[in-house]
């Protein structure tokens, strides 16, 4: 992220591709390395001219990280909460990309009312990684919505993409490795078999702190596990390859 506009209730940020910027309001849940980190592991699996449908939305960010360094021809964003839905409207009008993105204010579970059955090859998730009632939340703090399961499980979202995907689509998710076991149990319970993982370590020595998954629509059982990737090295800064990685969302 480079510049920051600020008002007195939102920011607007340059993200680092094509000069896009996207607005945030100041006080709701903003966009970390997770995103950028879903961005880059789906990508490449996306095939020139496919749809691509971003669960849990926020402000936008996948569909316009994902609107010119993916060969997506279509990106749909759905968000429930209308805020975060109409900050990310917004943002997609201030990008010009009112012709590749359309962002959806709607539930996840409502998914059937929204979008036809089997319309996607790519479905996309940065879900909430904590499950409701663990700690104290208020149920309509727009943080603790983006944070915990109060509006949508991770069985709703499997359901969704399941929905959403046409046979052999591919799902991308970024999560915490501690509900892996969770996240398999649904995804097998829909059919999508996972495919792809990936462990990301905050430092070498600590424990992993995300994964990235990849997992197909009737695919056949097995499944390959990448190299570790660290964010931080010990001083503090970025590993040359989370350098990289932001590197390659620059023009």
């Amino acid at each position: 992220m480079e510049n920051t506009i600020e008002n007195n209730s939102e920011i607007v940020q340059d993200i680092l591709q094509n000069g896009y910027k996207i607005i945030q309001g100041k006080k709701n849940f903003k966009f970390g390395i997770d995103a950028f980190l879903l961005a880059w592991f789906a990508r490449e699996g996306i095939r020139n001219g496919q749809s691509v449908a971003d669960l849990c939305t926020g402000t936008g960010i996948v569909p316009l990280l994902l609107s010119s360094s993916s060969r997506a021809a279509h990106i749909s964003g759905l968000e429930i909460q209308e805020n975060s839905a109409k900050m990310a409207m917004r943002s997609v009008e201030l990008n010009n990309l009112s012709q590749k993105i359309k962002i959806i204010n709607g539930d996840v579970k409502n998914v059937s009312e929204i979008f036809k059955k089997h319309s996607v090859e790519v479905v996309t998730c940065n879900p909430p990684y904590m499950i409701y009632g663990h700690g104290k939340q208020n149920p309509a703090d727009e943080k603790a919505i983006s944070r915990f399961e109060v509006l949508c499980s991770l069985e709703d979202i499997v359901s969704a993409a399941n929905y959403l995907l046409k046979s052999s689509g591919v799902f991308y998710m970024v999560h915490r490795p501690f509900r892996l076991a969770e996240i398999f149990a649904s995804l097998q319970r829909h059919k999508i078999e996972p495919k792809r993982m990936s462990l990301v370590y905050p430092y070498a020595q600590k424990e992993p702190n995300i994964v990235l998954l990849e997992a197909r629509k009737n695919a056949n059982p097995r499944i390959s596990i990448e190299k570790p990737l660290i964010v931080y090295k010990n001083n503090g800064e970025y590993t040359d390859e989370i350098k990289q990685i932001y590197a390659s969302f620059e023009n």
